[in-house]
């Protein structure tokens, strides 16, 4: 070995016993055999990982999720916005009488918002973007309603006589059922989704069917026809078997359908008995509908 290889191998040796004092570690995204690497005549600092120093200009994950379900409220927004101002176009040419644009409404908006659900992320806080929606019509049926402003298409085509204060019944408890059943039962549980769908889909069809083809009244109400009320009990039924097939299919609710197709049924008759009662003008059906329905639905489904 030569004098000049022998010193090579002492300075090499006292390198390795005692390290330069002044080091510091960073981690890499392509570690090294122990994750680091060594930066000589710098002060000693502990490692810092390298997703630590450029994570502040990454979007959160969190925010991602805000700015997704702040676009489907506003897309969900326009549709409904869209489909309650067609109807009102169609009432004001005269090409919808002002009953049925109201009733097809009342149908429509309901089912489209249930439909709308899915759009929405996995976030438990989505079901509050969701509710925004029904609750910007509740402050316009308010706002109407109260003669503060006067939207004339939106009062013809949710009023029976044409009278701003009608908004402040049937229409603002449908609205506050909406953001009920997103609020409290939401995707996961079939309850909202049923008494939804008797609400919309079966009382909705029920008065029209019931207004040209109710020659024949139930007994007990004048009011209501068999044609209504079993145009509710089936168009209730299927509209609620629809739409929980169109969640389970999603992947929001498992059923076992051999149970839940009987369950529904019998949800679809008591929704039916309670509608056609004699108690409409002590409590509007778009409140004793969804109300029951729930209430059985509960107890049936849990």
């Amino acid at each position: 070995m030569t004098l000049l290889s022998s010193q090579l191998l002492l300075f090499s040796a006292a390198h390795r016993r005692t390290p330069l004092p002044c080091t510091i570690l960073f981690r890499w995204n392509k570690p090294t055999t122990d994750g680091t690497v060594r930066f000589p005549r710098s002060p000693i600092t502990p490692a810092v990982g390298l997703d630590q120093r450029v994570s502040r200009f990454v979007v959160p994950a969190t925010a991602e999720d805000l700015l997704y379900n702040a676009g489907a409220t506003v897309g969900v927004l326009g549709g409904a916005y869209a489909l309650v101002r067609a109807f009102d176009e169609l009432t004001r040419r005269n090409i919808l009488h002002q009953g049925l644009s109201r009733k097809l409404v009342h149908i429509f908006s309901g089912l489209l918002f249930l439909f709308s659900w899915p759009i929405f992320s996995n976030s438990p806080k989505a079901r509050y973007f969701a509710a925004f929606v029904p609750l910007v019509n509740c402050l316009r049926l308010l706002v109407n309603g109260l003669s503060l402003a006067s939207d004339e298409g939106l009062i013809k085509s949710l009023t029976r006589e044409g009278d701003p204060e009608e908004l402040l019944r049937g229409p603002l408890y449908y609205v506050l059922i909406l953001i009920l059943c997103a609020l409290v039962f939401w995707r996961e549980s079939p309850i909202g989704v049923v008494s939804l769908a008797m609400m919309c889909g079966g009382d909705g069809v029920a008065d029209i069917i019931g207004r040209k083809y109710g020659s024949m009244k139930i007994p007990y109400n004048q009011n209501k026809s068999w044609a209504g009320s079993i145009s509710m009990l089936v168009f209730g039924f299927l509209v609620s078997i629809g739409i929980l097939y169109y969640y389970s299919v999603l992947g929001h609710v498992q059923l076992d359908w051999a149970s839940t197709v009987p369950r529904v049924a019998f949800i679809s008759f008591v929704a039916t008995i309670v509608e056609s009662l004699p108690i409409t003008k002590i409590v509007d059906d778009n409140i004793s509908v969804p109300l029951v329905t729930m209430a059985v639905a509960f107890f049936i489904f849990t």
